[in-house]
């Protein structure tokens, strides 16, 4: 199971793929013709705005749009072929677009006193959609419910019983929503100034889809309340790894990655000295193969990829990018983008690949 719901490309093809690749120019045929996979991510772009590109595996461009803001995490329902962009926090904006064309469908603007925390995900069925949000003056983060076939109206919030709630993702059994909160208490007033960290609580939890219903909350050990919990990804035993952002001192070495699954302790992964250091305390995404048997991490800070064999928490490889944050399956292996415009096929002895285009923090496969 991997964190985005990708497809491969025979099923692509034989859905909204067929559409998708109609309604491309020539160059972007030729370049989808080209590809084994392609990508949407948020980026900065040449003419110093915001935006969301669809790119293939190679980093050559497929359609873009612009946008008010930077932009953090996309979403993509297959069944309909409609892509979402979420604003990074405090921002509150989420566009709806068409990959094909890069076209705004519907821009979404989130309640008042609540903002988009840049992550969320759509139903099995692709009838509702789902957006981590943050009431603000209440410090409290929500998962928000939207009807896709009412032009994505907001019918209700569950609370997320933390504060901070980051990445949200639907659980193979497309009943249970898994969620990071990241236990940092924030408020647009103050930016994006940190307001809480001698109390952060950090937390994984499991809700029900359907309800709201909360199945389990499992927090970090005290000694580690400061270990923000952000990026979240699952592997083939539905166990949900995370990756964590340290906000204590830079001289601390603490544990950065672990796994949790619903009724069972958190569980957390020993890296070698020079791994764990190379890190810089910071985990920037969280992804899984395809086959949900290695997880992927990335830290921008410390201009470090890492993969992990799941079934172990052993590090496998480890690469070197600077800026490098955007992770994502790619066929057997990942893809990897950075700050920097590089595009990057893991283990393979490429070069990266060096866009016009200055990535984000999160690439999702389409």
């Amino acid at each position: 199971m991997v964190k985005s719901g990708a497809i491969d490309r025979r099923s692509f093809m034989l859905g909204a793929g067929a559409a998708f690749a109609a309604g491309l120019s020539p160059r972007a045929a030729a370049a989808f013709d080209r590809a084994d996979a392609l990508f949407g991510a948020s980026c900065l772009r040449p003419d110093g705005r915001f935006g969301c590109a669809v790119f293939t595996d190679r980093g050559e461009l497929v359609s873009s749009l612009a946008l008010p803001d930077r932009g953090h995490d996309v979403a993509f329902d297959p069944r309909s072929g409609r892509a979402v962009v979420f604003a990074r926090r405090p921002r509150t904006f989420a566009i709806v677009f068409d990959p094909v064309s890069g076209e705004t469908i519907r821009t979404l603007t989130s309640p008042e006193g609540r903002h988009y925390f840049g992550h969320g995900f759509f139903s099995p069925d692709g009838r509702l959609m789902y957006a981590t949000e943050h009431d603000f003056d209440a410090a409290r983060g929500l998962v928000a419910v939207y009807d896709v076939e009412a032009g994505y109206t907001r019918i209700g919030e569950f609370d997320a019983h933390g504060m901070d709630t980051h990445e949200a993702l639907l659980m193979p059994d497309g009943e249970t929503i898994v969620i990071a909160n990241g236990g940092i208490e924030t408020h647009p007033d103050y930016g994006r100034q940190m307001l809480n960290i001698p109390t952060m609580e950090p937390s994984i939890v499991f809700l029900d889809r359907k309800t709201g219903d909360l199945i389990d909350k499992q927090l970090l050990p005290k000694a580690l309340h400061k270990l923000s919990l952000h990026h979240i990804a699952i592997d083939a035993q539905n166990r949900v790894w995370f990756g964590g952002q340290y906000q204590g001192a830079a001289s601390d070495t603490p544990p950065l990655v672990g796994y949790a699954r619903a009724g069972e302790p958190l569980t957390l992964s020993e890296f070698r000295p020079a791994e764990l250091a190379s890190l810089s305390n910071y985990i920037g995404s969280v992804a899984a193969s395809r086959d949900g048997e290695r997880i992927a991490v990335s830290s921008p800070v410390g201009g470090t990829l890492m993969i992990i064999e799941a079934k172990t928490g052993n590090v496998l490889k480890r690469f070197a990018l600077k800026d490098g944050c955007g992770l994502a399956p790619d066929g057997p292996d990942f893809l990897a983008t950075s700050g920097k415009g590089a595009v990057l096929r893991l283990e393979e002895d490429d070069a990266p690949t060096l866009a016009d285009l200055e990535w984000d923090n999160h690439i999702l496969a389409l």
